[in-house]
């Protein structure tokens, strides 16, 4: 098939796929009202951002992340914004421990969970990998492991509850993209694991959902401080974004993808015509000669 018959297909699926979505949603805050929510990673960025539209809902929020102070000024401007209850847990990731007992905390306060959102995400690099295999098996447990743990000890309470497990990942994580082979590594093994999880739980009649996110270019600090310098394009709004994957786990969505179409034009075009796809990730860089080997 010629490159500019694939690329044509590609095109009239993104049309097709948006249409399709589009379509289908009918999201309504309320139905958040009084349900019990875990967001991780919830001290800044997306994560905060789904704390305060889920407290606008009226949902009960238990909120994790490694810095006190931060989760404390969110679980106040929670309550401001009409949380039916803001509690928070702070910790590091890197301890299955801590994991576990974030989810023993919420079945301690709410008796059941009705929402588990992972957004949490290890401290990494924007630059040519540099052979450290430690860095990777740290990022491993924080990025991967912990979802697992989670995910383990929270099932029995989102089976009861019928609820829905929201795993925030990245194109990173469909798609191969340079300077970030630690960190997509880890996001590959998400969307392998629940992927898989999500099947089993098709064939065993299990009625909790499991909603992928895979995000692009976001307007987080964290983000625009590690890649603004050789990105091209602007980020979008954490805002918004925060609400898209809400809406996505609400709608039991297979996967979400925001900005979607910055997103689905390279999903389709991963499969149709990756060569072009490898070229256009690098065009999207600029500047990439001020990338310093490791």
């Amino acid at each position: 098939m010629g490159l500019l018959k694939k690329i044509f297909i590609a095109l009239v699926g993104v049309v097709l796929a948006f249409w399709f979505y589009s379509a289908r949603e009918d999201f309504k805050p309320e139905i958040l009202q009084e349900k019990r929510v875990i967001v991780t990673g919830a001290s800044s960025g997306i994560g905060e951002e789904m704390a305060y539209h889920l407290a606008r809902m009226g949902s009960h929020i238990l909120i994790t992340a490694r810095t006190e102070s931060k989760l404390q000024k969110v679980v106040a401007r929670c309550l401001e914004l009409g949380a039916a209850s803001a509690q928070y847990v702070n910790g590091s990731m890197e301890d299955m421990a801590f994991a576990e007992h974030v989810v023993q905390e919420a079945e301690k306060l709410w008796g059941g969970l009705d929402m588990m959102i992972l957004n949490h995400i290890g401290h990494t690099y924007f630059s040519y990998f540099d052979g450290d295999i430690d860095h990777i098996r740290k990022l491993l447990e924080i990025n991967f492991l912990s979802y697992v743990t989670m995910t383990v000890s929270a099932l029995p309470m989102l089976k009861e509850s019928r609820g829905s497990i929201v795993v925030v990942s990245s194109l990173a994580g469909k798609t191969r993209v340079p300077f970030t082979a630690p960190y997509s590594t880890t996001k590959f093994a998400l969307d392998g694991f629940f992927g898989s999880l999500q099947q089993e739980m098709t064939i065993q009649n299990a009625n909790v959902s499991i909603t992928f996110c895979v995000l692009g270019y976001i307007n987080t600090e964290s983000a625009v401080k590690t890649v603004s310098h050789v990105m091209k394009v602007a980020p979008a709004p954490k805002e918004e974004c925060a609400l898209e994957i809400i809406k996505g786990g609400v709608l039991r969505k297979r996967e979400v993808h925001y900005p979607r179409i910055n997103v689905a034009i390279p999903l389709l075009l991963r499969d149709w015509a990756p060569e072009l796809l490898d070229f256009l990730t690098r065009y999207s860089l600029s500047n990439v000669e001020q990338i310093k080997h490791q």
